[in-house]
């Protein structure tokens, strides 16, 4: 019976069977290269996007902070504002007032008194004077606090002149009455154009 020897033909079947998986092998690993390559670009795009993103919010935040200080900045003007037009009306309702007051001190001023100083610091009004005695000086007190302008009479100090006949000296503050409303309608008007000015503001913003 014939031999046929089958080495040969095996081992050319090896190699190319190495030869093959080699192939797959590098085609493979090609194709994982491909793959981490694309991944790598596509998250690169996407870090890249993000990041454009958030370079774009930083600047909107920067803006929103600089709107905000804008915003408190005027809030700041405006309570400023009010309070000197506060301080004006109080100005010129105090120009009539002050009139009043001296005009009612005259009339409250019983007879035998005699004002030596009138000081105002506020509401309050301190007199200093000389009376014939400390009856005139109650009666003062009397008038004061029945009068329109002036009330709650205090004495402070009552003293016997000496050297200088009968009489006493004194001294005594009254608080000042405001006859007009502390929020006339200038204010509230002046107040009222303000927040509309304000809201305008906010809404445009």
């Amino acid at each position: 019976m014939p031999r046929i020897n089958l080495l040969p033909w095996r081992e050319g079947q090896r190699k190319e069977r190495k030869l093959a998986f080699l192939v797959s092998l590098g085609i493979a690993a090609l194709a994982a290269g491909v793959t981490a390559f694309a991944a790598y670009l596509l998250y690169g795009s996407m870090i890249e996007g993000q990041e454009h993103r958030n370079a774009e919010l930083r600047v909107q935040i920067k803006t929103l902070d600089k709107q905000i200080e804008e915003i408190n900045s005027l809030e700041s003007e405006k309570q400023k504002f009010i309070a000197r037009m506060e301080i004006i009306e109080k100005l010129q309702r105090s120009r009539p007032e002050i009139v009043h007051v001296f005009d009612e001190i005259v009339r409250t001023l019983p007879e035998g008194v005699y004002l030596t100083a009138v000081k105002q610091s506020g509401n309050k009004v301190k007199f200093d004077g000389i009376a014939q005695s400390s009856t005139r000086v109650s009666s003062f007190m009397r008038n004061i606090d029945g009068s329109q302008w002036l009330r709650n009479p205090e004495l402070l100090v009552v003293q016997t002149v000496k050297g200088s006949g009968p009489g006493s000296s004194f001294t005594l503050t009254a608080d000042q009455v405001s006859n007009v409303s502390p929020d006339s309608d200038a204010t509230k008007a002046a107040k009222g154009k303000i927040r509309k000015a304000s809201a305008g503001a906010g809404v445009r913003q």
